[in-house]
C-alpha cells in the first residue's frame, strides 16, 4: 500500500519518551529503558522488531528492541556508541527524554518455530536483536524442540547481559556456549569463533529453525556450518538491520536491490536473500 503524504508526515512523526534507567553494558554498549511520557497502555512489539529512536537536537537511529515482548510498560534498547546520535544518546541520564517512532519491521519466526529445534546464533551487540526471541521462546518453553545459544564476542570484557548468560546456562532445558576470540591468560571458557561451535552442538538438522544476528562474516560462515549439517536454507533467518535508516522505507538508503530492508526485514529469511548475502558489505 502507497503511503499518503499525511500517513507519511505523521508516520515521521515521535512519541515522546522519558529515560527511568541507563545500564553500561561494556565499555561502549549501554542498554536503556524508556517508558512513555503520554501514551496509555503497553508498547506492544514482535521479537526482532526495531524503534527509530530520536535525541532532540542531534538526530536518529534505528536500534532493535531489545526487550521481553510479554512486558510491555517499556521500551528496552541496547546499543553500540559509534556515531554522533549514539554517543549522544549514551551521555544521557534518568529522567532525559527521547523521541521514538515505531516499533517497525519484520520479526523473527518465534511462532512459525513451535514444535522444532531451535538454534540461536549472535555475534558481538548481535545478541541483542536475538534477546527478544529468546524471552518469547523460553516464556513457552514446552512448545520448542532443544534450544541452542552460540554466542561469540571479541573478549570477555565485550561479552554482554552476562549475568543473564549464567542464568541461562544454568537452565536444564536449554545449552548455551559462550566463546571469545581472544582473551587473557585468566580467561576459562571457549575461544574461537562462533562457526566453529555449530557442528558441535545437538540438534534435528531437519526440524531446526535457526536465528542469527551479528557480523556479515560471522552470519555468511554460520550459515554455511548450517548448511553443512542439513539445515535447510528456508529454515535459516539472518537479520540485515545495520542497513536501515528512516524505518519506513521512504528515504531509500535501505535498498538492496529489490528489498527495502526497513519494510522487507529486518529479519529475513536465507532463502530469500542468499543470492544478497555472497556480496560483501551486504
Amino acid at each position: 500500500m502507497q503511503m499518503s503524504p499525511a500517513m507519511r508526515e505523521s508516520a515521521m512523526v515521535p512519541d515522546l519518551y522519558r529515560i527511568q534507567h541507563v545500564r553500561r553494558e561494556t565499555k561502549d554498549t549501554f542498554t536503556v529503558e524508556l517508558r512513555a511520557v503520554q501514551r496509555n497502555g503497553g508498547v506492544h512489539f514482535a521479537p526482532g522488531q526495531f524503534n527509530m529512536l530520536y535525541v532532540y537536537g542531534v538526530g536518529e537511529v534505528p536500534i532493535s528492541i531489545s526487550g521481553d515482548p510479554g512486558k510491555d510498560q517499556c521500551l528496552i534498547h541496547t546499543t553500540r556508541a559509534v556515531g554522533t546520535v549514539t554517543r549522544a544518546m549514551q551521555k544521557l541520564h534518568k529522567g532525559a527524554t527521547l523521541g521514538v517512532r515505531g516499533p517497525y519491521g519484520t520479526h523473527w519466526p518465534v511462532k512459525e518455530a513451535e514444535g522444532s529445534d531451535i538454534v540461536i546464533i549472535a555475534g558481538g551487540i548481535g545478541l541483542a536483536p536475538l534477546r527478544s526471541a529468546l524471552y518469547r521462546i523460553l516464556e513457552h518453553r514446552e512448545k520448542y524442540g532443544k534450544v541452542q545459544l552460540l554466542y561469540g564476542a571479541r573478549t570477555p570484557a565485550d561479552i554482554l547481559y552476562k549475568n543473564e548468560l549464567e542464568h541461562w546456562r544454568a537452565r536444564l532445558d536449554m545449552d548455551v556456549v559462550v566463546t571469545v576470540d581472544r582473551a587473557p591468560g585468566t580467561w576459562r571458557g571457549n575461544v574461537g569463533v562462533v562457526p566453529a561451535f555449530i557442528p558441535k552442538a545437538a540438534f534435528d538438522p531437519s526440524s531446526t529453525v535457526s536465528m542469527i544476528c551479528g557480523p556479515e562474516m560471522m552470519m555468511r560462515y554460520s550459515v554455511q556450518e548450517l548448511q553443512k549439517c542439513g539445515v535447510a536454507d528456508e529454515n535459516i533467518y539472518v537479520s540485515l538491520e545495520r542497513n536501515m535508516k528512516c524505518g519506513i522505507g521512504l528515504c531509500g538508503h535501505c535498498q538492496i536491490q529489490n528489498l527495502f530492508v526497513c519494510k522487507d526485514g529486518p529479519v529475513v529469511s536465507y532463502q530469500n536473500v542468499k543470492d544478497l548475502m555472497t556480496k560483501r558489505e551486504v
